[in-house]
């Protein structure tokens, strides 16, 4: 799977949104996906950080995406169901869905973590996702072969001490990834769910859980883009409710 090797047009066609568009993994598989065909969705906080994005693909000449800025922090139920109204109104159904948004919070003990910021992370991290899933279902539904990528973490399948409120949260992503494989699994067999770990990986988020690592010796998100062409292609249609990993272990 990590050496897999894409078909230019794997994904042409497509509606793809991806959380998080605006930097690291998220920037670099909306970027990529673009570059495989797929029209994409661009859903981030920061909306000069979309601008980037979508100025990037439509000057490569892929299909033109959109931005929808949107704070998951502060999303009510409605923003999510209105976002999935304005996608049936242009779109009319979504190929994919990359749930990549997230926040670290503190590495601090579970005694001493504040209970605000444990709320907070707890929010963005899985409730967010959670209500997204919930608006895009039918969406998804109306593809002929969706796929939806949970963002999950080493310390969401183990845990280790001082991860606080992310490892919690990325416990919570695998359930809800688990649930929904399992409820989404038809007789038309159209949607598939799946957890992905990026692993170790260059970003701002790994720079700030490692102050003291060298980044260097992590590889770029674009080393790790193999594996989720993979999952959002159709040639994993058949790969449902697993846990992955998109490196070597």
């Amino acid at each position: 799977m990590q050496d897999y090797q894409a078909p230019a047009d794997l994904l042409k066609d497509r509606i793809i949104l991806v959380t998080g568009a605006g930097s690291g993994i998220g920037r670099t598989a909306a970027k990529t996906y673009a570059a495989h065909g797929a029209t994409v969705i661009l859903v981030g906080r920061t909306v000069s950080k979309l601008e980037s994005v979508y100025d990037e693909i439509e000057a490569a000449g892929h299909p033109k995406p959109a931005i929808v800025p949107m704070n998951f922090e502060g999303a009510a139920v409605k923003d999510y169901e209105e976002l999935a109204m304005t996608l049936e109104d242009n779109f009319g159904k979504l190929d994919g869905l990359l749930h990549n948004a997230g926040i670290l919070g503190d590495r601090s003990p579970v005694e001493t973590y504040d209970p605000e910021l444990w709320t907070k992370v707890m929010h963005v991290n899985a409730t967010a996702p959670f209500l997204l899933s919930r608006a895009m279902i039918p969406l998804l539904r109306k593809s002929d072969a969706a796929s939806v990528i949970f963002t999950s973490s080493g310390v969401g399948r183990t845990a280790k001490a001082y991860w606080g409120a992310y490892a919690v949260s990325k416990f919570a992503v695998e359930g809800l990834s688990q649930l929904l494989a399992d409820e989404l699994e038809d007789d038309q067999h159209n949607v598939r769910v799946n957890s992905l770990n990026p692993g170790a990986t260059r970003t701002n988020m790994r720079a700030h859980a490692y102050p003291a690592e060298n980044p260097q010796h992590n590889p770029a998100p674009d080393e790790l883009m193999p594996v989720y062409l993979y999952l959002m292609g159709n040639d994993s249609a058949d790969v449902n409710g697993q846990q992955i990993d998109a490196q070597p272990k």
